[in-house]
């Protein structure tokens, strides 16, 4: 709630998940860097891994793909008619059967 980047569980399971998914940056909290010497070379070889984040406003430059701009909110042009309803769902016949 605060920014603070406590440690992760499963830091192992997660940085090969992430490799096998073709990522190819990753960013640990600072709480865990003492635990990639757990982490096999060949896990961290195809891994850039950025560790010793301490706060989420270190992470987000590297996070995010372009920066976040503000959205400009006028209540007097949004009222709920501008709001589209939901289509009406269509009664479809079963196909499945119970045995």
């Amino acid at each position: 709630m605060r920014g603070r980047c406590g440690p992760i569980a499963g830091l192992k399971e997660k940085l090969l998940a992430a490799l096998r998914g073709g990522i190819k940056t990753v960013l640990i909290p600072e709480d865990n860097a003492k635990d990639l010497v757990e982490i096999s070379e060949s896990i961290k070889s195809g891994l850039e891994i950025v560790s010793g984040l301490a706060h989420g406003r270190r992470c987000w430059p590297r996070a995010l793909t372009r920066k976040p701009e503000p959205i400009e909110w006028d209540e007097t042009t949004t009222s709920a008619a501008a709001v589209p309803e939901e289509a009406p769902v269509e009664e479809e016949a079963s196909t499945l059967h119970a045995h």
